[in-house]
């Protein structure tokens, strides 16, 4: 009878051990900006597969790194989704609790909208007048020091900018957007301007903040929105006067009520984001980890399906709402690497994609 009843505990601690190790639906998070884009793969995988439909978390790029990289447990997400790479600092994260195995899929392009309601006169600005607006210090008068951003109109920074007061709503730290805005307009900007890099050289250790050149004002002109950029968007509906800093697909999906600003004279379409004409263009990404596949078998079919000609493809489905495709080499190229499970390394992050 004892033994009967072992047998009976053992196989049910079995039974668990498999239940908690193997599951049918994948668990994603990540970019609020791919997010369009993974629900919609997720939602034809549920719908033409035999696998359930996976659950996708808008958790921002940045948060979803560190539950990606958390570890390989079943609790752990399989994907995560970034509107930027992924950094040397999270991959080192990931190895550093086990995630050891990760493939990275390049999907396509995507540029961010500097937007404003539609009822607005187009508005037009240069890369280095949006970065004056936001940067938490700028150049003084004379150039020769960094002061706290006094600009309140946009006509402080230059007089042929309208006489309207700076207010941007945009994504908050935790955010691949605002990662690639800070890269790609502040960063852009002040690394080539003498009044930030000579401080930086004078004294590396007092001026650390001069090394990233990206930090943004926190005196309420710039309002950080939370990861859903749908509430940017309702935003600017009743702020005439704001702007509004997303991902172009969000911009597409609502320009019924919206108009993206030219930036050094180029407006937000997508071939101007695919050539890199628009000066704030980026690729989006989902990483995989590799050792929750044995256990979760839609990841490969997910994959496989995300990377089709179907989805991001010319005149594909997630085209339709706003992603750009990559061109025709470099989509062949990633999708073998996907499909073959290529393992990322810390020297693929430091080369260009």
């Amino acid at each position: 009878m004892t033994i009967k009843k072992t047998s009976i505990a053992l196989l049910a601690t079995a039974a668990l051990t498999i239940s908690l190790s193997a599951r049918d639906q994948i668990k994603m998070v990540g970019s609020s900006t791919v997010y369009p884009f993974a629900s919609a793969v997720a939602e034809e995988l549920g719908a033409t597969t035999k696998y359930p439909t996976p659950v996708v978390e808008s958790t921002g790029s940045g948060g979803g790194m560190k539950l990606f990289c958390a570890g390989n447990d079943m609790n752990t997400p399989d994907i995560t989704n970034a509107s930027r790479r992924m950094k040397a600092k999270e991959f080192k994260m990931c190895e550093k609790n086990g995630v050891t195995d990760i493939t990275e899929a390049v999907i396509g392009f995507d540029g961010i909208a500097f937007a404003q309601d539609k009822s607005n006169t187009p508005f037009n600005v240069t890369k280095k007048q949006l970065a004056l607006a936001v940067a938490a210090e700028v150049p003084s008068a004379d150039g020769k020091s960094l002061i706290t951003n006094p600009y309140k109109k946009w006509s402080d920074i230059d007089a042929s900018l309208p006489n309207r007061e700076i207010i941007v709503y945009g994504p908050p730290k935790s955010s691949g957007t605002r990662d690639a805005f800070e890269d790609m307009v502040l960063k852009g900007t002040f690394k080539k301007m003498s009044v930030y890099t000579d401080l930086y050289k004078a004294d590396k250790k007092a001026n650390k903040r001069y090394k990233k050149y990206a930090v943004v004002r926190q005196d309420g002109v710039y309002v950080p929105s939370g990861e859903n950029d749908n509430i940017i968007v309702q935003k600017l509906t009743k702020n005439k006067n704001a702007f509004g800093i997303f991902g172009y697909s969000f911009l597409i999906e609502n320009d019924d009520k919206l108009s993206g600003s030219k930036v050094n004279g180029v407006v937000p379409t997508p071939d101007a984001i695919s050539s890199g004409k628009y000066p704030i263009s980026r690729s989006l990404f989902f990483y995989t980890k590799n050792s929750h596949k044995k256990d979760v078998p839609a990841m490969n079919k997910y994959a496989e399906m995300f990377m089709s000609e179907n989805m991001i493809g010319h005149d594909s489905i997630l085209g339709e709402i706003g992603l750009i495709p990559l061109p025709d080499a470099q989509r062949t190229a990633v999708r073998t690497s996907v499909m073959n499970g290529k393992k990322l390394t810390l020297e693929d992050l430091t080369k260009k994609h």
